[in-house]
């Protein structure tokens, strides 16, 4: 049933779990670049509108969302790569709450793109307003209390990065 291994087949065997590991440490799903995902021009203009129409003064990144930071922070930065404690808050456009969270911990790059690319705008003891368009977010996906294609707005505290 069980075959012994000599010492070669030992070592070889060794050697190929460790290229293995290696291999796949380089393929994770986290890459230090930064996330340059863009949404499409439609969803744009539907956020241009609810920012002008609701009198927000917000900043326009180029990948088609909208912040606004209350709050720099201090030190570095966190990556897509970054472990990060937040608080939060998220709102759909009419105000109604779909979800919050305090002390919460997350991979960054497991969250949202929205989030992905804008968390790292902020340091530790930041506190941003995200304005994401649906393709930033959950796109035409209904969540438990989020229709499709909703444009979301989130408060976030970033309290760490690890």
């Amino acid at each position: 049933m069980f075959r012994i291994l000599s010492k070669a087949a030992l070592i070889g065997l060794a050697s190929l779990c460790l290229l293995t590991s290696c291999q796949s440490a380089s393929n994770a799903p986290c890459e230090s670049t930064p996330v340059t995902t863009k949404a499409p021009d439609e969803e744009i203009t539907q956020l241009s509108q609810f920012i002008e129409s609701s009198r927000i003064k917000a900043t326009f990144d180029k990948r088609g969302f909208y912040y606004t930071i209350q709050n720099p922070g201090s030190g570095e930065k966190p990556t897509v790569c970054t472990t990060v404690s937040v608080n939060y808050d998220g709102k759909l456009t009419n105000g109604t709450r779909f979800d919050s969270g305090q002390d919460v911990k997350f991979g960054l790059y497991q969250l949202i793109v929205g989030w992905q690319e804008g968390i790292p705008l902020i340091a530790p003891g930041g506190r941003i307003t995200l304005y994401l368009p649906p393709s930033l977010a959950y796109g035409d996906q209904e969540q438990r209390d989020i229709p499709a294609n909703s444009i979301l707005v989130f408060q976030i505290d970033l309290l760490t990065i690890h």
